[in-house]
């Protein structure tokens, strides 16, 4: 239960720091102004948390695959207890399948976005940077992406240890809570700016 415990603290230290690096290192340019010819260069900040989720899952996957039994229990019911049970081969392929496309997904939309340029010319003039649109559209697809890898974890955690590190909709409900905080801080930021 320990190692585990170990590798969710990481993983969420390892998120504050990313962040943490992007506010204190990212660039203050001003805001420039784009016209109808012109669009947003991409930049891989638009879909750093998705990656680095989708990275992390992959190499939870890969420390512990070795060690999890044949048969692993997936589903659970209210009280703990296993409900459904799959290979460890399915259970790591509908566990991480997901993660690629969600982070494939968030790499589309910002690029697609990106390229079109479209909604940009409606802030010419405005103090709020396109980039940072863009970059919250791209990341904000890392909320799924975090329960997804935390039920992984808690696969890993039942099956290697016999415990659950904490119920999943719990878990679900703190980040949902945390998106919406976050997403409330950038709107309210953006109406002042605007």
């Amino acid at each position: 239960m320990l190692p585990i415990l170990v590798l969710v603290v990481i993983l969420l230290l390892s998120l504050g720091g990313i962040a943490a690096v992007l506010l204190v290192f990212r660039q203050k340019q001003p805001v420039k102004e784009i016209t109808a010819g012109e669009s947003l260069p991409f930049h891989w900040t638009y879909t750093v948390l998705p990656v680095t989720i989708l990275l992390l899952s992959v190499v939870l996957t890969a420390v512990f695959y070795h060690r999890l039994p044949t048969e692993v229990a997936y589903n659970f019911k209210l009280d703990g207890s296993p409900d459904n049970w799959f290979s460890r081969e399915m259970l790591i392929v509908w566990m991480l399948v997901p993660q690629l496309i969600l982070t494939l997904l968030a790499a589309t939309i910002t690029w697609g976005i990106t390229k079109l340029g479209i909604p940009f010319q409606q802030m010419e003039g405005r103090r709020i940077r396109p980039g940072r649109i863009v970059s919250l559209m791209g990341n904000m697809v890392a909320l799924p992406q975090i329960i997804l890898c935390f039920a992984l974890v808690d696969v890993f955690s039942y099956n290697l240890y016999g415990a659950h590190i904490m119920p999943l909709w719990l878990f679900a409900l703190i980040i949902t809570v945390l998106g919406a905080i976050i997403l409330g801080i950038f709107f309210i930021s953006a109406v002042r700016r605007a």
